[in-house]
């Protein structure tokens, strides 16, 4: 039997906490409204915090809170007694980036897991936080996979490596492009992505220098899928998926994936790599995703640099309040109508293709088109649903 790692999800309010963890996560990270990056999150309050962690213990879950901003002077004070609420909710550790926040942190009583925002790539540095008391290291996306195993093997320290999800131009927080555009701190949840803004490039005269498509850093999205057995082998602790930002169906459909593809390879021992897998990934994402620097070969193929399409995801429809007497009860997220070809999946459900031919509005009358947002409609569907099921568009 293969080590299974901890697949660990991203949650951005208690819908998508509670989505990560019954499409399979292991653990989730939240952020508070304070000290926590990304600041346009909606982020929980600490009653959510409490509420989250009260259903991460229902559940058989772990949970983790970032606290991972650069700390100034003032906040020190507030910062105690958030962590000291921290541990009355029984969170499971806290994910930071300041070395200031561990003398804190060991005081209060709280696990420390150290952000990928401290970009640790080499073991010295491991080892040196582990001497400090972090019990978990998030490494820079940076790291090769023969970097991530000479530093298991040679520190012992719970590594968490992220698998997939977007990407930073530079070292992970450390860019002040945004700083200096728009005056919002990356190091404090604040980054606009500069990155994937559209740039004139000027020539040494500054004269215009023109392609088919303007100019940008952006980078592409991050996939590990095809190394996830190499990963699993090299006993990593936690595969960390990217984006508190994103959407339920997101959150839904990536988890969903690594933990089939991790219980499989964890039950089986050999490794089948899945490419139906890869393309149900690839649909739900709005950028290319490729292994960046997983295997040591980065190059200009990690960049767009010009040519860069992305596409907001129409794929997800609806999602299912509940199943009686052969009707689905779906809350609407994007426009379908009658005779469209749907799949409906779930944590507990095989993908499962269907033809629309029957939908009634809330007053069971008839409709043949559902068009307006979070809309409640019942479709006759010949197979059970559950709860927080999800109907998307067949591909």
């Amino acid at each position: 039997m293969k080590n299974k790692p901890e697949l660990l999800a991203p949650a951005g309010d208690l819908e998508r906490l509670k989505i990560a963890y019954l499409y399979g996560a292991d653990a989730c990270y939240i952020g508070g409204s304070l000290f926590s990056l990304r600041a346009n999150a909606i982020n929980f309050s600490d009653e959510e915090i409490k509420q989250a962690a009260d259903i991460a213990k229902e559940m058989n879950k772990k949970l983790y809170v970032t606290v991972n901003i650069a700390l100034h002077n003032e906040e020190i004070d507030a910062l105690k007694e958030y962590l000291k609420y921290l541990k009355k909710v029984s969170v499971d550790a806290i994910i930071i980036s300041d070395p200031s926040i561990i003398p804190i942190a060991n005081e209060v009583g709280l696990e420390i897991h150290l952000s990928t925002q401290q970009s640790t790539v080499n073991y010295e540095s491991v080892s040196f936080f582990k001497k400090k008391g972090v019990t978990r290291i998030v490494l820079a996306r940076e790291a090769s996979l023969n970097e991530i195993t000479e530093i298991i093997d040679k520190t012992g320290v719970e590594i968490e490596v992220f698998v997939h999800g977007a990407m930073c131009s530079s070292y992970s927080g450390r860019c002040v492009l945004s700083n200096v555009f728009t005056k919002r701190d990356s190091n404090r949840g604040g980054c606009s992505q500069i990155c994937r803004w559209d740039f004139d490039l000027l020539s040494s005269f500054k004269n215009d220098l023109t392609g088919e498509k303007p100019f940008t850093l952006s980078t592409k999205d991050l996939s590990q899928l095809k190394y996830l057995n190499q990963m699993i082998d090299a006993n990593i602790t936690s595969l960390k998926i990217e984006g508190r930002m994103r959407s339920i169906y997101y959150i839904a459909t990536v988890v969903s994936i690594y933990r089939r593809a991790i219980d499989e390879y964890v039950s089986k021992g050999v490794y089948e790599y899945n490419s139906e897998y890869e393309k149900v990934l690839f649909n739900v994402a709005n950028r290319d995703s490729i292994t960046q620097f997983l295997d040591g070969n980065i190059n200009k193929d990690s960049q767009y640099y010009n040519g860069r399409v992305e596409l907001s995801n129409q794929d997800f429809l609806g999602i299912i309040l509940e199943y009686n007497d052969g009707y689905a009860k779906i809350e609407q997220r994007n426009h379908f109508k009658k005779g469209e070809h749907v799949t409906f999946f779930g944590p507990n459900l095989n993908e499962f293709d269907f033809v629309i031919d029957e939908i009634l509005d809330e007053e069971k009358n008839k409709i043949d088109v559902v068009r307006h947002p979070r809309q409640v409609v019942y479709i006759k569907v010949p197979i059970k649903l559950t709860k927080l099921d999800m109907m998307k568009i067949k591909k």
